[in-house]
């Protein structure tokens, strides 16, 4: 008797802890992409992807369709699928325009606005055998009531009723970079172009993503904090593991157990005179012990991207000679960043750190005619950034900054290892070798032939000035030595947090 009770009050047990725990068997309609049903613990209700409302998305469409001449059509593709092999495709990401417009993350489907017809999708049909293959994706009935568009067809129906739109309008716009044979074979668009009445639609698509929104920006700041915590993780590792390739599968790793869906860009992850190669891509050398490494990452949330650089020796101790050249672009780095606010612009940013590298590196006897500054930073001191890194490209660089956009912020200098530095100064760099060599100190001292070095920040645009979107990731010397040098995971949270702070 007493086992029989023991059991029931088991069973009684089980089924209370069921019934408390349990989800509701009613099922969710799968898209092909999260929706606050399908990902509540991703979404709030009201929301097409995570952190953006369909409010948001409608006032982006009526935004455009204003701007838009009268009579107008804008064309909007999405991304096509890129394969690896015949049946292995790429990670498809989303073009930025088509995703900021309607809020669909998948392939096969254009977009089409217009002040006299609103937003008209064109979705793939999918057939049983691509389900079982691929799973769900959004058709038309997802186009109207989760994207919210006015008209939706399948896309074996665009032929017919876009050739219809564009022989009734005055001009028609679209993303040229991105544009479909679905609609650029249409004799109706061909007649259009061999008019001159096609044009690219980057130009306002891209002044409605310059300005951030208090949505768009809070995935900014959720970007770039991943970054940091990613990038310091990453950092603390290189002593322990300093080799390219390790660093590089380490900050992707770090970003996306938080969340992040993929990085921005192969990260840039150089080793000793790999760092003067700006955008290095190999990422499959060992650090050698006294050199540095450059570390430029940045990764994706739910469309929003970040961009972040740091220059840092993996044994823990900058030489005399890399804390000379590291001391010029961090004074750069910050001096620029001080500059950032309303009415300034990228070029004249870019002017001013220009001047303040190539005073430092001829004092410092690097250069010795400034006409080849060139060979040492063909870069700009930034760009502007959102979803995509190099965001809003057809905005020039000579327009005043405004509140609500981001820039990135990264003074570099990279000397090629055939770069001839002036003989006067080699004696100096000789003098330094041989002062390190009797100190014993971290590696030898290279000269600066081979070296590279960048310092990079997101900044966003304020109405009293600007805010450091990644303050939070040590850069000074001593912070990195000591973190570097004291890295328990305890210790250097420490260290971390009062850095932040």
């Amino acid at each position: 008797m007493q086992v029989l009770a023991r059991n029931l009050a088991q069973r009684v047990s089980r089924s209370q802890v069921i019934s408390r725990y349990a989800y509701s068997t009613q099922r969710v309609k799968d898209i092909g992409q999260p929706t606050p049903a399908s990902h509540p613990h991703l979404m709030a209700e009201g929301e097409v992807t995570p952190g953006i409302r369909i409010e948001e998305y409608i006032g982006r469409r009526k935004k455009l369709a204003e701007l838009l001449p009268q009579n107008s059509l804008a064309i909007v593709s999405s991304a096509p699928m890129k394969m690896m092999t015949d049946v292995v495709p790429y990670t498809f990401r989303q073009e930025a325009d088509y995703l900021y417009l309607t809020g669909c993350q998948q392939p096969g489907g254009v977009a089409v606005l217009s002040s006299e017809h609103g937003l008209c999708m064109f979705m793939p049909e999918s057939t049983p055998n691509d389900i079982a293959w691929q799973g769900e994706v959004a058709g038309v009935d997802a186009a109207s009531k989760v994207f919210k568009a006015e008209q939706a067809y399948s896309i074996s129906k665009l032929p017919e009723i876009l050739s219809d739109m564009i022989r009734s309008s005055s001009k028609v716009f679209h993303n040229d970079q991105t544009a479909s044979q679905k609609y650029t074979n249409l004799d109706e668009f061909k007649k259009s172009a061999s008019l001159g009445k096609v044009k690219s639609l980057s130009s306002f698509t891209h002044e409605l993503r310059l300005i951030k929104s208090p949505a768009e920006l809070k995935l900014m700041r959720e970007s770039a904090s991943i970054a940091c915590q990613g990038l310091l993780k990453t950092m603390l590792h290189s002593k322990g593991y300093p080799d390219e390739g390790i660093l590089a599968a380490k900050v992707e790793y770090e970003c996306r157990i938080r969340g992040a869906q993929r990085m921005a860009f192969n990260p840039v992850v150089g080793g000793g005179s790999n760092a003067s190669v700006i955008h290095y891509s190999r990422n499959d050398q060992r650090i050698k012990d006294g050199d540095l490494v450059l570390l430029d990452m940045g990764c994706e949330l739910h469309g929003y991207v970040s961009d972040l650089t740091r220059t840092w020796p993996p044994c823990g101790k900058f030489s005399s000679l890399q804390e000379e050249l590291y001391d010029l672009i961090l004074e750069t780095n910050k001096e620029s960043i001080k500059l950032c606010k309303p009415g300034t612009t990228i070029r004249q940013l870019n002017t001013y750190s220009t001047d303040m590298l190539c005073d430092g590196l001829m004092k410092m006897g690097i250069l010795k005619n400034r006409r080849l500054y060139g060979q040492l930073n063909p870069t700009s001191i930034g760009h502007y950034l959102g979803m995509d890194v190099h965001d809003s490209s057809s905005v020039g660089y000579d327009r005043p900054l405004v509140p609500g956009s981001v820039i990135t912020i990264e003074p570099g200098v990279y000397i090629p290892s055939s770069f001839n530095c002036p003989e006067r100064y080699n004696i100096a760099v000789f003098k330094l070798f041989m002062q390190q060599l009797h100190a014993r100190d971290c590696g030898y001292v290279d000269p600066f032939q081979g070296i590279g070095i960048r310092i990079e920040d997101e900044v966003l645009i304020t109405e009293t000035g600007h805010e450091v979107l990644t303050g939070s990731m040590p850069k000074e010397i001593k912070h990195i030595e000591t973190l570097l040098n004291n890295h328990g995971h305890e210790n250097a949270a420490q260290s971390f947090a009062s850095f932040s702070s």
